[in-house]
């Protein structure tokens, strides 16, 4: 098992998508050739052909509105909005009509689309490219909200993310990209889109964090153990649905808890 970026794992994790199931496609800005911006999707347009890696106009709604037509007709869509902060130019197509296919159907039809999107800030981008805006999309009833904080988790999360039924926004922390590494399995694994992660286990205060947040909390609670506090961990992964169950059960033992978003 080697050590990988969380770009790398990501990458990894699309790849197994798209050998899996010819009915997954990709695409975004830049996705084809030039591999996105992050280069996310290099060498997958090389791999697998024009007609399932490919780039788009730069119109995030029509990217989504795609992708909502090729769901409903069998299509398993993997888009790309190059920042999140872009992704209100596709609101309607999100909460208007994405997350409710399932509803206006009556559970006959679904729509197994992953957005996926670079979030946060941090990194001395410009307007626009360094926007976290995960609070509102956990707020729309039929999407789910994963955001994971690893290397390993990125390249499961992103599986189940693309194999699942549902809508997903799939929020990438830009500052993890290229500045986290960690072991990652070859071979394909999932990781659960609705369990969070226990990260460290402590005591005396239950840190609730997500993302790029997570290694924060860390460094957190090294600082509350040289004062004899027990810091326990909890990397969320999934905003919506929440795992309640695991948070729950670490507040009945530390009684505290500190959000960090």
């Amino acid at each position: 098992m080697a050590k990988k970026t969380y770009i790398k794992a990501i990458t990894e994790g699309i790849d197994i998508a798209l050998a899996e199931d010819p009915k997954t496609l990709v695409f975004g800005e830049d996705v084809g050739k030039n591999g996105g911006v992050f280069r996310a999707t290099n060498g997958l347009q090389k791999k697998y052909g024009a007609d399932r890696v490919f780039s788009t106009p730069l119109a995030e709604s029509g990217i989504l509105g795609m992708s909502i037509g090729l769901a409903v007709t069998g299509w398993r869509p993997v888009p790309e909005i190059q920042f999140s902060g872009f992704i209100f130019e596709a609101l309607d197509s999100i909460v208007a009509q994405m997350s409710r296919i399932r509803f206006q159907y009556n559970g006959t039809k679904n729509a197994p689309i992953t957005i996926r999107t670079p979030y946060g800030g941090g990194t001395h981008t410009a307007e626009l490219h360094g926007d976290d805006f995960e609070n509102f999309f956990v707020g729309v009833p039929g999407l789910r909200v994963v955001t994971p904080s690893s290397a390993y988790d990125a390249k499961g999360l992103i599986i189940s993310a693309i194999e699942n039924n549902d809508p997903v926004v799939f929020l990438e922390n830009l500052r993890l990209y290229r500045s986290v590494k960690g072991e990652v399995p070859d071979d394909k694994y999932t990781v659960p889109l609705d369990k969070a992660n226990v990260v460290q286990e402590g005591k005396d205060v239950t840190i609730i964090a997500y993302g790029g947040e997570v290694s924060e909390a860390q460094k957190a609670a090294e600082k509350l153990a040289k004062d004899n506090i027990s810091a326990e961990i909890i990397d969320l992964r999934s905003l919506y649905p929440l795992d309640t169950d695991t948070i729950f059960e670490s507040v009945k033992k530390t009684h505290h808890v500190v959000i960090v978003q």
